[in-house]
């Protein structure tokens, strides 16, 4: 069963209508209880989001570790590093290698990050599987992920600088993009999702 976790914090509803767009029978709720594949959605400050998840944060990573699915959307790809320096210092689920850092203010740039914007893939496999260069999802965010190893780096785009518009290692995934508010590209990022 693919899981989307409620903590308070994700824009669940529009994930879910997502997957039933495309076929896919998932649930919400505040654990793992009956998941094969994990959605972590979000929508909010990184240290408030990891307070909330902190009851079953041990959970996620031992999931993670015994190779669940995990895919996370937004802030919840941010959550899936290591520290975010979001209104202070904050420590994430340490998935991946990396950090969260502010997109940082130049000329003419807005901030937050909100719209379409197109992909330049460095691989294309699991969610990101038969992506076309160029084709374009929607973000809205201030922050982004620094992977400590490029070869994390699955796709990235430009807003003032080329930052990881989604990563992945393993069985590890995250999209700072929407995909469920990305078109008929973001549905089909979710159905590899859950068919990995």
């Amino acid at each position: 069963m693919t899981v989307i976790l409620d903590y308070g914090m994700g824009n669940l509803r529009s994930v879910q209508q997502a997957l039933t767009a495309i076929g896919c029978e998932s649930t919400v709720q505040s654990n793992l209880s009956g998941a094969s594949k994990l959605i972590i959605p979000g929508v909010g400050a990184f240290g408030a989001a990891m307070e909330r998840l902190s009851p079953i944060a041990v959970d996620i990573r031992k999931a993670a570790g015994d190779g669940m699915p995990i895919l996370g959307l937004c802030l919840g790809q941010q959550l899936l590093f290591e520290t975010s320096e979001e209104r202070g210092s904050h420590a994430g689920l340490g998935l991946l290698k990396g950090r969260v850092v502010y997109l940082r203010p130049q000329p003419g740039l807005k901030i937050p990050h909100i719209g379409w914007n197109a992909l330049r893939y460095r691989r294309s496999d699991g969610p990101t599987a038969g992506g076309l260069e160029g084709e374009q999802v929607y973000f809205v965010h201030s922050l982004v992920t620094v992977c400590n190893d490029p070869s994390d780096v699955v796709a990235t785009t430009t807003h003032g600088i080329e930052f990881a518009a989604a990563v992945g290692r393993k069985n590890i995934w995250g999209c700072q993009f929407h995909p469920e508010k990305s078109g008929a590209i973001g549905l089909r990022m979710l159905r590899r999702f859950v068919e990995c």
